[in-house]
């Protein structure tokens, strides 16, 4: 009975989030609330809760503090030259351009958040894109997937929803995985380099002088099975003709130095689509925060704290607790200030760490009344003996289809912990599933259930079933390199 009511409870959450009905926060607290009531064992609730929300507190406060400080990076303008010189090193050649957008989002995906990563790199480089008519899904593709391999960071999301589900710490799970994600991370940037030279011998190659001198016109772009205006949608990216010589130049030079500085639709843009151009604000060059004076101190600060993480000198809710405390004191001195830029990303802030306190609930109940248990034992009986012992392996396997097709809370809060328990009875430990697990994140980014990616699609003007055919085949080619580099490092 405990079998059939756990899987009862793990589908209910999963139809509610999936249909929307309830969001993640309020499926994760009422619905295992309601079947620990229905098993008959509502009067242990509260103990189950405090139970899970002690254990879960560690990752929820480096969730917190690891947000607010990469979101005071970005304010601050660490990131800036970082833009600037991918663009820079882009010039007019399509394949440096791609491999660019490629650098540029593993990079910004250091703050852990999506959709500020497509922000930034659709605002840096749409204006390229668009002025040599490189193919827009292209854009989205590449960006896509290497924010994909990025967010296994254990501030990122799903490392830490492993490490709440399994109950482990997520430094634990996360640095023996790097020297797989680094070999996922290669294949992304090979892939861009494959991809960009296909656009460069589309296209050709220009000079930035060319570029700035042709005349925008109607595009036609590339999808990789055929071709489709303004790469994939039903939108025209007519530009405004040029008047003379001098003026369209002007115009072009205007496109290039928004983009330059991370801000701008480009000149091209298509005057219907004026409305959406204030969505293009990436890295404000002019932005109030920025301390160009501090920058030295801000990158040495951030290696310092990466350095000291993978090291492990110090549990990671602590590091960042220190520095982000630190960032916000030296560049923010006045009280006003940080308090601004502490509201600035409260949003995020409370979103995921009010998820974590809630998964405390939700992995409470499952755990507390036996649930999990029965369910292990049922799966232990339906996997093949053989396949017992590289249950590690499945999991990674289930990782790609069960990401995209439901969210990572679904996942990892109601499956994880069921095929962590199989894999412990063949003698498979928590930490090898929960790195398996991280395996299929380069096509989760690519979800329709992920809401940063219609940020992404969106932004670049791009409809979501030509990004969806573009990008799979290449996100899952990514995900199994992911798997396959773990399996051969011993990691899983």
């Amino acid at each position: 009975m405990l079998t059939i009511l756990g899987f009862a409870m793990i589908a209910t959450f999963l139809v509610l989030i999936m249909t929307k009905k309830m969001s993640p926060i309020a499926a994760l607290v009422l619905i295992p609330a309601l079947f620990c009531v229905a098993v008959g064992q509502g009067a242990q609730l509260g103990d189950y809760v405090i139970e899970g929300v002690g254990n879960l507190a560690p990752t929820a406060a480096m969730l917190m503090f690891a947000i607010v400080y990469f979101g005071v990076m970005i304010d601050v303008g660490l990131f800036d030259p970082i833009v600037r010189g991918i663009l820079k090193f882009c010039r007019a050649d399509p394949m440096r351009i791609v491999v660019g957008t490629a650098v540029l989002a593993a990079i910004v995906s250091l703050d852990g958040d999506g959709s500020t990563t497509f922000m930034i790199t659709v605002s840096a480089m749409y204006p390229l894109y668009k002025r040599l008519k490189m193919s827009l899904v292209v854009m989205t593709g590449v960006a896509a997937t290497a924010n994909g391999v990025m967010n296994t960071l254990p501030w990122g999301g799903p490392t830490a929803r492993a490490a709440t589900a399994l109950k482990l710490d997520a430094s634990e799970i996360f640095v023996p995985m790097i020297p797989a994600l680094a070999m996922g991370l290669l294949a992304v940037f090979v892939l861009a380099y494959v991809l960009g030279l296909r656009e460069r011998k589309r296209l050709g190659m220009l000079t930035l002088d060319e570029a700035l001198a042709r005349e925008p016109e109607q595009e036609t772009v590339s999808t990789g099975g055929g071709s489709t205006r303004g790469g994939g949608t039903s939108s025209t990216a007519a530009a405004g003709t040029a008047t003379g010589g001098t003026g369209g130049e002007d115009r072009l030079r205007k496109d290039t130095s928004a983009s330059e500085g991370g801000t701008g639709t480009g000149a091209d843009a298509d005057p219907a689509d004026e409305a959406d151009d204030d969505d293009f604000q990436g890295l404000d060059p002019n932005r109030s925060t920025l301390r160009p004076k501090l920058y030295w101190f801000n990158a040495g600060l951030t290696a310092a704290l990466l350095t000291a993480m993978i090291m492990e000198l110090m549990p990671i809710p602590v590091l960042f607790l220190l520095g982000a405390a630190l960032a916000l004191t030296v560049n923010f001195p006045h009280m006003p200030d940080q308090r601004a830029r502490i509201a600035a990303h409260a949003d995020n802030v409370l979103n995921v760490s009010g998820m974590v306190f809630a998964a405390a609930v939700f992995t409470g109940v499952l755990t507390g009344t036996g649930m999990v248990e029965n369910m292990a034992d049922w799966v232990v009986g339906a996997v093949p003996d053989a396949m017992g012992p590289h249950m590690a392996i499945v999991t990674g396997l289930l990782s790609l289809p069960l990401t995209y097709f439901m969210s990572n809370d679904g996942f990892y809060f109601g499956v994880l912990p069921v095929l962590a328990e199989a894999g412990a009875a063949h003698g498979v430990s928590p930490l090898e599933i929960a790195r398996a697990s991280l395996a299929g994140q380069a096509l989760h980014m690519s979800s329709p259930l992920v809401p940063a990616v219609y940020v992404l699609v969106g932004m670049a003007k791009v409809e979501f079933g030509d990004h969806t055919r573009f990008t799979v085949k290449w996100a899952i080619l990514t995900s199994l390199v992911v798997l396959a580099a773990g399996v051969l490092f011993g990691i899983m």
